[in-house]
């Protein structure tokens, strides 16, 4: 049984940790408030774009656009980038987006297609690195805080790529976000542009009077929309960290409180044994000096 010094030793250890974990949580609920913000914040942009397209588009107008050239049987060269974050203590959020990544890398290799990793963030960058698999670009500067700068750097080689013919498909795998509790790992196709709500194509929206020509506007919101839909994706998964790593801090505080409650009950047994038996030898000694 251990000793009381060494119960004690271990029980100011955890609750140092304890302090730590704590204080990690408060942090990780202060930026996934901001985190949530941003997300909430691009959504009605990009539903508005959604709805203009859908309502502009017409498989005629597609055919004069890039963006909107689907690809023909399987893609023979796509482009998977797959974000993860750059710090570690927020549970199974890295390993489940880069299975996810894996899984859709897989699948596209097996029916035939080529394809170029590109990572963002340190975690799923050393894995990949680690199993000696080529990356065509390794970002670790966007952090828990994207901005539409950092979208914009990130997807538009991928677009001019894509208008060029030298990629028939972009696919971006990031942590969807439904709540901080909920952030399961989801691969979006973004190149090429799948029209929204495809029960609209074809017919134009009376709400618009369309001044310059339905072919000027399309060209100018495209790159918005696949801009926007890299933009939320970042977000989202920044958001989904800072909701990971709260709920994995806030189950490590939980798990140090017990094994602190354990370890005073241990240690108040030893401490009562020990003063029983000190008791006991006193009296001992006591009954064999009258004796």
């Amino acid at each position: 049984m251990a000793r009381p010094r060494e119960l004690r030793r271990r029980i100011k250890s955890v609750e140092s940790t304890r302090k730590i974990t704590k204080t990690m949580e408060m942090v990780a609920t202060s930026k996934l408030k901001r985190a949530q913000d941003r997300v909430v914040a691009a959504r009605p942009y990009a539903q508005a774009l959604a709805n203009v397209i859908a309502d502009l588009y017409t498989p005629e107008l597609a055919e004069r656009f890039p963006l909107l050239r689907q690809p023909k049987g399987v893609p023979k060269k796509a482009a998977v980038l797959f974000i993860t974050s750059n710090r570690g203590l927020c549970g199974a959020f890295n390993s489940n987006l880069i299975k996810e990544a894996r899984r859709t890398t897989a699948d596209l290799e097996a029916r035939g297609c080529q394809v170029d990793l590109h990572g963002i963030g340190r975690k799923g960058i050393g894995f990949f690195r680690y199993t000696k698999r080529a990356l065509a670009v390794a970002r670790q500067d966007v952090g828990d805080r994207p901005s539409q700068k950092h979208a914009e750097e990130l997807v538009e080689p991928l677009m001019r790529q894509f208008e060029t013919g030298l990629l028939d498909a972009v696919f971006v795998v990031f942590a969807k976000f439904n709540s901080p509790v909920s952030t399961p790992p989801t691969t979006l196709q973004i190149l090429p542009v799948v029209p929204p709500s495809a029960g609209k194509a074809g017919g134009k929206s009376s709400n618009y009077i369309l001044s310059p020509s339905a072919d000027e506007i399309v060209g100018a919101i495209l790159p918005l929309y696949v801009r926007n839909a890299m933009y939320r994706a970042l977000v989202e998964t920044a958001a989904g960290e800072q909701g990971a790593r709260r709920t994995a801090m806030k189950n490590a505080t939980d798990s140090a409180s017990d094994m602190i409650d354990s370890l005073r009950q241990t240690y108040n047994r030893v401490r009562q044994a020990q003063i029983t038996q000190e008791i006991a030898e006193i009296v001992g000694g006591s009954e064999a000096l009258k004796g």
